[in-house]
């Protein structure tokens, strides 16, 4: 149900247009008699669409549009009058009203002009998301067995629409399991990620839950928060072990009871946004030391995706390299510039232990803008990568594996590794791993899902 504020000087006109669009409709709707009132109910109500007369005393229509501009507020409007006079609509129009309509105009017109409106913003707004999204989203690339497991997981939980714990070290790819986990659940809201470290401490709350006009200093209008915003969608809170208590407790009472009460507000608003939480942090040991709540860790792990670090799928560097440089190229507008077969051993031999495929893209970028060749060799690779070309297994509390998962991964990324070295080649592969014909390793290849594409 949308809330519709309707600005006109005739009352008895107001109040019928209020009735009409509740009733053929569904809305909800606001009344203001003149501008300023309009643009004080707009800071202060989140009202989705607004019907303007053009023709008042004091501040007209014009005049509430300059004002919506200057402000930053942005709600679709759509003036009305009864001069007829087109033109006047048309200034309305360039000063950022959507559409115009007029006031004889039957009440079933007004409603589908209204709804017009809403799904124009509808779709703003999602196209504003997926701007956002590029660059910063990648797919889940890899095919190694550890990669395979959390893409299992990820097609049995994402439907679901429990809270989801997803853990994992810093780099490893947490935010683009939480925005494919969105895209495959059929959530028909946006995706909306908060990074809870990146708040400051004074606006936590603000941030999650919004703020009524004038609950602090600087609250000029009434804000929305991330719950209310990411309405039918999904909510990612990242790096969510950085809340302070008072937040973690009112956090716990939102996934509990689905709903929010505004900072400085008192009515309670139901939200139905879908939480996904991360962190690079053990939470248990955190609840242990007083600083995380027991009772939110709980809600938030109903269903947990561990995401593997990179040294956990060294196998996976190959088909991560080849991803990573065209999304650079493509950023860059450079040409697409071909890795050496010793290059890329280099890069497998490196255990990626600081920051895992953020790290990769990094040193990616770096040879991508340093290399003048055609192709980039192991000259290219940064010392520091070269020479440690021995992968180290590091305990960082890591979820350890099997023998037989360690064992796949080995495996894999030797084969991986002598293909690259042989330009996948496949006789001449199977010739210098030992290995009877080509058909042998075509076997092991299909084991382990490894193809070139």
């Amino acid at each position: 149900m949308s809330l519709i504020l309707i600005v006109d000087d005739a009352q008895p006109l107001a109040e019928q247009y209020a009735y009409d669009l509740n009733r053929l409709g569904g809305h909800d709707t606001l009344m203001a008699a003149e501008g300023r009132a309009a643009l004080d109910t707009i800071a202060r109500e989140p009202v989705d669409c607004v019907l303007l007369d053009l023709e008042m005393p004091g501040m007209d229509g014009f005049e509430v549009l300059r004002q919506l501009a200057h402000r930053g507020l942005h709600v679709p409007v759509i003036v009305y009058t009864g001069t007829g006079n087109y033109d006047r609509c048309a200034q309305a129009i360039r000063l950022g009203a959507v559409s115009f309509i007029d006031k004889a105009e039957p009440m079933e017109r007004v409603v589908q002009e209204i709804a017009g409106a809403l799904e124009r913003r509808r779709l703003e707004l999602e196209v504003e998301a997926l701007r956002q999204d590029l660059g910063a989203d990648t797919p889940l690339v890899g095919s190694s067995p550890a990669m395979q497991k959390l893409k299992d997981a990820l097609a049995r939980i994402a439907p679901i629409p429990s809270p989801v714990l997803i853990t994992g070290e810093s780099g490893s790819g947490k935010e683009v399991v939480a925005r494919m986990a969105h895209r495959t659940s059929g959530a028909q809201g946006p995706f909306l990620a908060i990074n809870c470290a990146a708040l400051p401490a004074d606006l936590v709350e603000s941030e999650l839950f919004g703020h009524e006009r004038g609950a602090f200093t600087g609250a000029v209008a009434l804000r929305k928060g991330a719950f209310e915003s990411a309405a039918a969608g999904t909510l990612f809170l990242d790096e969510v072990g950085e809340l302070p208590l008072a937040a973690q407790a009112k956090l716990l009472r939102v996934l509990e009871q689905r709903e929010v009460t505004r900072v400085g507000g008192t009515r309670t608003i139901s939200v139905d946004a879908r939480v996904l939480a991360a962190t690079n942090r053990d939470l248990a040991a955190e609840v242990a030391a007083g600083r995380f709540r027991e009772d939110l860790l709980y809600r938030l792990n109903v269903h947990v995706l561990a995401v593997p670090s990179l040294r956990d799928r060294l196998s996976d560097v190959p088909e991560l390299v080849q991803h990573l440089l065209a999304s650079i190229c493509a950023r860059f507008r450079m040409r697409p510039k071909p890795l050496s077969a010793a290059a890329l051993e280099c890069l497998m031999g490196y255990d990626w232990a600081r920051n895992n495929v953020r790290e990769l893209r990094n040193v990616l970028e770096r040879m991508l803008i340093a290399s003048a060749a055609p192709e980039m060799g192991e000259d290219d690779v940064p010392p520091e990568i070269r020479e440690h070309g021995a992968a180290r297994r590091v305990s960082r509390g890591e979820t350890p594996r099997t023998f037989h998962e360690l064992k796949a991964e080995a495996e894999r990324q030797i084969i991986v590794t002598a293909l690259e070295r042989h330009d996948w080649h496949i006789t001449r592969t199977a010739e210098a791993l030992g290995l009877a014909d080509h058909a042998s390793l075509l076997k092991i290849m299909r084991r382990h899902g490894i193809s070139r594409g």
